[in-house]
């Protein structure tokens, strides 16, 4: 694999890991008011990504193959909904900073069902970075490598905020600080992994390119809808949180538009 490509891989989950490190600089109480800015910010980058990295991408590939380039993104957009909305109710998991369990009941403790929250949230992350990276190798028009290399910087900023917001409540709850730590780093593993396994079948999965850049853009918004919106937004200073949103979004448009 090339190097160049090898570090856009990792460069997300290093982001993980930098988040996650904030347990050792912060004090145990989380301001809430950081945690908004946080969560705005990062769904405000996926937000973004999954417009101009993933959508626009899908559908001048489908039409350069002389399909329907919008109905394939509407399409790969729905099933990448549909995707996480299917894992959403299967997987056990719990949010940060709620109690109230999802997916099938079980056992497991809240420690295990928050990690899980975060993973499942980091998947359609991994399988969008390892699509974008895929079609360089494979030297499809479908995205530049500029616009690939944008994708990875802006979920590897998103992350910082997420392996935060996993670690620092872990911490909260009584696991120590480098327990923390590890927790809301491997959160993040899934990312170059499925990235990874994604680039070396990217012989395979050309033709499906622009169903597959839709998909992981609906994967996305599934998940900025479905988590780091309301997290924003619940309680005290949602103002903050939308207007890292706002921002978020802005900075991510800039890195696709100039590095694209």
């Amino acid at each position: 694999m090339d190097f160049n490509v090898m570090i856009g891989v990792v460069a997300p989950f290093l982001g993980t890991v930098l988040g996650s490190a904030m347990v050792f600089l912060l004090k145990k109480d989380f301001p809430e008011i950081v945690e908004k800015a946080l969560l705005g910010f990062a769904g405000g980058v996926m937000m973004a990504a999954s417009v101009f990295s993933l959508l626009l991408p899908s559908i001048e590939q489908a039409d350069n193959d002389g399909n329907i380039g919008w109905m394939i993104a509407s399409l790969g957009f729905l099933g990448g909904i549909g995707f996480l909305l299917l894992l959403d109710v299967v997987i056990p998991h719990v949010h940060v900073n709620s109690d109230e369990e999802e997916g099938i009941k079980t056992s497991w403790t809240k420690t295990t069902k928050l990690f899980l929250a975060m993973t499942l949230h980091n998947i359609p992350e991994g399988m969008a970075l390892g699509i974008a990276f895929a079609s360089i190798v494979d030297q499809s028009v479908a995205m530049s490598t500029g616009a690939a290399f944008a994708l990875a910087l802006g979920i590897a900023i998103q992350n910082i905020p997420e392996g935060a917001v996993l670690s620092m409540p872990l911490h909260q709850a009584g696991m120590s600080r480098f327990k923390a730590f590890l927790y809301g780093s491997a959160s993040g593993i899934v990312e170059p992994i499925g990235a990874i396994i994604t680039i070396f079948a990217s012989h395979l999965i050309k033709p499906l390119l622009p169903w597959l850049l839709a998909f992981a853009a609906g994967a996305m918004v599934y998940c900025v809808v479905e988590e780091l919106i309301p997290s924003s937004q619940h309680g005290k200073h949602s103002n903050i949180g939308t207007i890292l949103f706002a921002l978020g979004f802005v900075c991510m448009m800039i890195l696709d538009s100039t590095l694209g």
